[in-house]
C-alpha cells in the first residue's frame, strides 16, 4: 500500500538470510513483519497499547515497532528485542499474508540506501534473485517524492510514549491519533 516490497517467510532462517543478502545489509538493520490481520499482532508481539489504537492505525501505511514475542524466528532481527509490524491496507497483500504459514518478513524492493520503488521495472535489477515478481501497477504518483516515503514507522515499545523512527507517508495523521486520541507523549518530550 506504500511502495513495492520483497518478502519471505519470516520463520524460515534461510529465507531471512537471503533477504539480507538481496538488500546488501547485515542483520543490524531490522526487517518488518507483514500480517494479514490485526489480531495476529498479539501472537508475534507484546502489545502494550489499547486494541483500539492498533485498529486506528492498522491496516494502513504504518509500521508499529513493538517488543517481539518468543514466537518469532530468532534469526529475524537478531540484534534487537523489537520488531516492526505491518498490516497493509491492500487486499492482495493481506490475502497473500493470510495464505502463508506465518508472518512474512518484509522490506522495500530496492538495495539498501537506494530510492523506494513504485513500479516493478524500477527494481528489475533484483528480478534474477527473486522467485516471483507480481506487477500490481504503479503505486501512487511516480513523479511525487512523497509517494516514495514508505510507511510511517512508530516505536510503541514504551508504554505511554511514542517515537517516530521514520516519518513516512502517514506522519501527520498517525501523530494526531497517538497524541490527540490516546494521549501518548512523543519520545523527545
Amino acid at each position: 500500500d506504500t511502495v513495492y516490497g520483497v518478502a519471505c517467510l519470516a520463520q524460515d532462517p534461510r529465507a531471512v538470510r537471503s533477504i539480507y543478502r538481496l538488500k546488501g545489509r547485515n542483520g543490524t538493520k531490522p526487517l518488518a513483519v507483514c500480517l494479514g490481520d490485526v489480531e495476529l499482532v498479539y501472537r508475534y508481539c507484546h502489545v502494550n497499547v489499547p486494541d483500539e489504537l492498533l485498529r486506528d492505525l492498522l491496516p494502513g501505511p504504518v509500521t508499529l515497532v513493538l517488543q517481539r514475542s518468543e514466537e518469532l524466528n530468532k534469526d529475524l532481527n537478531p540484534f534487537t528485542s523489537l520488531v516492526g509490524v505491518r498490516v497493509p491496507n491492500h487486499p492482495f497483500i493481506r490475502e497473500l499474508a493470510r495464505a502463508c504459514s506465518g508472518p512474512l518478513a518484509l522490506t522495500s524492493a530496492n538495495v539498501s540506501s537506494q530510492a523506494s520503488t513504485l513500479t516493478v521495472s524500477e527494481f528489475q535489477d533484483l528480478w534474477p534473485q527473486l522467485s516471483l515478481v507480481i506487477d500490481g501497477g504503479p503505486i501512487g504518483d511516480i513523479q511525487s517524492p512523497e509517494c516514495r516515503l514508505g510507511s510511517t514507522v512508530v516505536d510503541l515499545s514504551v508504554s505511554g510514549r511514542f517515537g517516530i523512527i521514520r516519518p513516512g507517508c502517514a506522519l501527520a495523521s498517525t501523530v494526531e491519533i497517538l497524541k490527540q486520541k490516546y494521549g501518548l507523549i512523543p519520545e523527545s518530550s
